[in-house]
């Protein structure tokens, strides 16, 4: 099947030789300024994205997906824990008291988030018996009377600490007792029972857990601080946290893990979009390159576009090749571009090759996730972009006056 004579000319004019070399090279620049442009925005996305997700999930592991406190404390947290398992979609129900102290060993010390957990219920919310490096979450509640009450660190906390299993700590909270020489905080010697790992620098390096009964001493609590909730769908837990609330009562307050996150995932989102935007301005700048390529080309073929109008070439025909001249640039440099940036993103997520700082970003590598949707927008606008470019030297061949032309041609 013979091609239309607007696509063999364009053909022709893009892979012009010997007189036309120059424009030639004009236009293989333009399209690896665009395939540098799609691969450089693909890159990009697949990034942010890999960083979202695997900070999310991360977070998601270590925390529970819905935060539940109760209106004059939670009294009999088994009941609660029921109650709340009943709601749809609740998967797991477990309680929590949360704290600050201070802990040391020797000459070493660190300031901590204590956590008082039920050994039992809290793998149902959490990831942390996966997480265990060393010992085991049980140890917490099947300590003797005559021996140390137990604490889980975070293996990086522990290095900090130049403590092992069995190594005993001392735990410092503002809570104290009220004696003749004022308030007193409280101390108490631990024993670490188990190590943790998460995977989040902010987990590993600063929580430990303890035991309910414990944590009620150390924090002077009478009543369970609140109840963690995992649901079957993390998406779903803004409109399980809205059922808590009519389904139990208004004593009940509950919050997602979204919204305790907010600022992170905020900063997350806005970094993705400032990036996008300015590596998308490469696409524009070799989109400029198309312009000026077929500008050239209109002047260099003012005499041929003379002669196919004496023809009977329509204004319509003569755009039209111009027109397919710049799409076809354009879309040769986006499919070399998406097809480099996902094999490269492919490449840069197997191996980990990109590592950032474990102590700001909380993830030693940065995983790229290259999703569909983003892949086929990408695609999508750079191919737009070049079309775009091609308007206005396409209109100017078409308004080319043939009788002018081909006395100064």
């Amino acid at each position: 099947m013979a091609l239309p004579y607007e696509v063999q000319i364009a053909l022709r004019y893009l892979l012009a030789r010997r007189k036309q070399a120059f424009i030639s090279v004009i236009s293989l620049v333009s399209t690896l300024g665009v395939a540098v442009g799609v691969m450089a925005l693909i890159l990009a996305l697949a990034l942010m994205t890999g960083l979202q997700q695997e900070v999310r999930n991360r977070i998601l592991g270590a925390t529970a997906h819905i935060f539940v406190w109760k209106q004059g404390g939670i009294v009999d947290y088994q009941s609660e824990a029921a109650a709340l398992r009943s709601v749809p979609r609740v998967t797991g129900a477990a309680p929590a008291i949360l704290g600050k102290a201070l802990i040391s060993s020797g000459q070493k010390q660190a300031f901590i988030t204590l956590k008082g957990i039920d050994p039992a219920l809290e793998t149902s919310v959490t990831d942390i018996s996966r997480a265990m490096k060393s010992g085991a979450l049980d140890a917490l509640s099947s300590s003797s009377s005559d021996e140390r009450p137990g604490i889980v660190i975070g293996a990086d906390l522990a290095k900090n600490l130049g403590v092992a299993d069995g190594d005993e700590v001392s735990l410092l909270t503002p809570q104290g007792s009220l004696t003749p020489m004022g308030v007193i905080p409280r101390s108490r010697r631990v024993r670490v029972v188990g190590q943790f790992s998460l995977g989040l620098f902010e987990f590993d390096s600063a929580y430990g857990f303890v035991s309910l009964p414990l944590a009620r001493r150390l924090v002077d609590r009478d009543t369970i601080e609140l109840i963690e909730l995992r649901v079957d769908d993390i998406y779903a837990a803004p409109e399980v946290a809205r059922a808590i609330s009519s389904r139990l009562g208004a004593e009940y307050v509950a919050q997602t893990w979204a919204e305790l996150n907010s600022a992170l995932y905020s900063a997350l989102w806005l970094e993705k979009m400032a990036i996008s935007i300015t590596i998308g301005l490469i696409v524009m700048v070799a989109a400029l390159n198309i312009v000026a390529s077929l500008v050239l080309l209109v002047m260099e073929k003012s005499a041929d576009i003379a002669i196919l109008k004496t023809m009977g070439a329509s204004a319509r025909s003569i755009m039209g090749i111009f027109m397919l001249q710049g799409l076809l640039i354009g879309t040769v440099g986006t499919l070399i571009g998406g097809v480099g940036g996902y094999g490269l993103a492919t490449i840069l997520d197997r191996y980990r090759l990109v590592r950032v700082p474990l102590d700001v970003y909380q993830i030693a590598y940065i995983p790229f996730v290259l999703q569909p949707l983003d892949l086929a927008v990408v695609i999508a606008s750079a191919i737009v972009i070049c079309f775009v470019a091609t308007i206005y030297p396409s209109r100017q061949a078409a308004k080319l006056d043939p009788a002018e032309a081909l006395r100064f041609g």
